[in-house]
């Protein structure tokens, strides 16, 4: 079934409105209100690029992140990298070698 995009336009500037009123009255970091609120937009948009895109054949510029909880885990791991200096790099005999570090790739430059 497809939806017509005007009503999920419609739907979207609803939902629009309602997370900028959650946001207005929230409280705390933490209020579930504003959470749902995130989620009914998201769901709203999503629905209305489909419907752009079936109809019309036309998107919008905008694209959704993904599920933050697997960025997090990702920087943690990042952040870990962040933490060394010469002295974690360097072999017995002071040279760098690539072997010493746990990922080259993420140091292209290590080798040379």
């Amino acid at each position: 079934m497809t939806v017509d995009p005007r009503a999920a336009l419609d739907r979207l500037v609803a939902a629009l409105e309602a997370h900028y009123a959650a946001v207005l009255s929230k409280q705390g970091d933490d209020d579930p209100a504003v959470d749902d609120a995130y989620d009914v937009l998201a769901d709203a948009f999503e629905v209305y690029d489909d419907a752009l895109g079936t109809v019309h054949g036309e998107a919008t510029p905008f694209y959704l992140a993904e599920d933050d909880d697997e960025d997090d885990e990702d920087d943690d791991d990042d952040d870990e990298d962040d933490d060394l200096d010469e002295d974690d790099l360097d072999d017995e005999d002071g040279e760098l070698e690539v072997d010493d570090l746990e990922d080259a790739d993420a140091y292209p430059h290590a080798g040379a």
